[in-house]
């Protein structure tokens, strides 16, 4: 089966014949406006010359005459000599010709014809010219005019062609080259590396192909980086549970008393690792997409504030926002992952669950008064596995996977997380819905249902923190 065309060649192909195309219908509209009305003017006035020295030629008196043919024959080329006998028709002559022949006729009686003869070697057309008693010849060289537009239209159109196969190909080529850039690239991809980052330049559209393609190349590799530190934390962190459930086994072996005990702290570890497994999945779950739906946000809000409350670590809320339209789930895991993460690190003072309008969506945002995060440390914070506090003890912080989950959540559904240092102590994590997102301002406002939004862009929107 014969391979399809490159790309190089086809545009080479669809640019030389337009090329070619246009080069043709200048040629015709040049010939047709320009060159044949030129040559019509030039073989009327050599016509009109050519019979008006016949005539003076015959009313000269005997003894100019000569003077006459010679100043006629070196300003003009025209030559005069008394007349021949006509030849029979069917010579072929140049375009030129004809029409000289055409425009004496016009001016004689009795149509006539250029016959053509070769005097010493040199080309001469000749016509009879009816004046006087036996009529004159009036003879003019082939190179009098000098003129091939058949050779002059054959070359230029030569030229033409080869010309717009040559600017074709280079522009072909040119608009080629960053798809071959981009196919070379994405090979790279397929064989498990990285590639260089492409030229973010040239036309509007191949630049921004180039710059999505960088930003997808980027997010694969974020993507198996986060992946990797995944399946090592993951490891990491069901060592200690699993070392202290066959610890636990073994006392129960050598110590058949102490069952109860061991059963209690199996239960323990099988429950701190399947809490572990549901952070993983979560976090693998944080790019599936959700349609967005009508969400009443106070009580929302409410039930998350029941929730996660405890007595030592109330949770206020401040809803100045109605109702949204989002995702429920994704908002409700995202705000559920950062209210645990302030209960953890904000034992014994309250947290506040706020919601404020935005320009044409909404924030949503826990407040807390813990020990927040250190301003190089926020970007650290938001990768899977990491904790301030770097003992990894489950008495002491979580998995690390708490804000990774969210700042994944993030991403999908196109919000922006902000982590910053809240005044007075404490940490400040807002979640701005864009204004794809429809906010309600709270009050005694109608209840209608906001209107329909398509869903938030999946993948692309960057996880900034200030």
């Amino acid at each position: 089966m014969k391979p399809p065309p490159t790309l190089v060649s086809r545009h080479s192909l669809w640019l030389a014949g337009s090329f070619a195309v246009l080069t043709l219908w200048l040629i015709v509209m040049f010939s047709a406006l320009v060159a044949w009305p030129m040559a019509h003017r030039a073989a009327d006035d050599l016509a009109g010359l050519m019979v008006l020295s016949a005539q003076t030629w015959v009313e000269l008196p005997p003894q100019t005459r000569d003077a006459f043919t010679l100043e006629l024959r070196e300003r003009h080329g025209l030559e005069l000599r008394p007349a021949t006998p006509d030849r029979p028709r069917g010579e072929w002559h140049a375009p030129l010709v004809w029409l000289l022949e055409d425009a004496l006729n016009r001016r004689l009686e009795m149509p006539t014809h250029l016959h053509r003869e070769v005097v010493d070697g040199e080309v001469w057309y000749w016509i009879n010219l009816p004046v006087g008693q036996r009529g004159l010849a009036v003879g003019l060289p082939r190179d009098r005019y000098n003129s091939q537009p058949l050779v002059l239209l054959a070359t230029g159109l030569l030229a033409s062609l080869l010309l717009a196969w040559s600017a074709a190909r280079w522009l072909a080529v040119r608009m080629a080259a960053p798809v071959a850039r981009l196919e070379q690239a994405m090979a790279v991809i397929g064989q498990g590396r990285t590639p260089q980052p492409l030229a973010e330049a040239g036309p509007q559209e191949l630049a921004h192909l180039s710059r999505h393609f960088n930003t997808m190349v980027g997010q694969v590799n974020e993507l198996m980086s986060t992946r990797t530190t995944l399946l090592a934390g993951i490891s990491h962190d069901l060592r200690t549970p699993l070392a202290r459930m066959r610890l636990a086994v073994e006392i129960m072996r050598e110590q058949p008393q102490a069952q109860a005990q061991m059963l209690d702290r199996l239960d323990a570890e099988i429950a701190r690792t399947n809490h572990l497994i549901g952070e993983v999945l979560d976090l693998a779950r944080g790019l599936a997409h959700e349609p967005p739906e009508a969400i009443e946000l106070r009580p929302l809000l409410e039930r998350l504030a029941q929730d996660y409350a405890t007595p030592d670590t109330p949770v206020r809320v401040d809803a100045a926002v109605d109702r949204i339209v989002a995702p429920p789930q994704a908002l409700t895991r995202a705000l559920g992952n950062l209210l645990q993460n302030s209960q953890r690190y904000a034992k014994g003072q309250p947290v506040e669950l706020v919601a404020q309008p935005a320009a044409g969506g909404a924030r949503v945002g826990v407040l807390d008064r813990g020990p927040g995060i250190p301003a190089d440390r926020v970007e650290q914070m938001l990768q899977p596995f990491q904790r301030l506090e770097t003992s990894r003890s489950r008495a002491t912080g979580g998995a690390g996977l708490g804000l990774a989950i969210v700042k994944e959540l993030a991403r999908a559904n196109g919000w922006t997380l902000a982590l910053s240092a809240r005044p007075g102590g404490g940490l400040a994590a807002w979640l701005d819905l864009p204004t794809g997102t429809s906010a309600a301002p709270a009050g005694p406002a109608t209840h209608s249902p906001p209107p329909f939004l398509p869903p938030p862009p999946p993948l692309g929107v960057s996880v900034r923190s200030r």
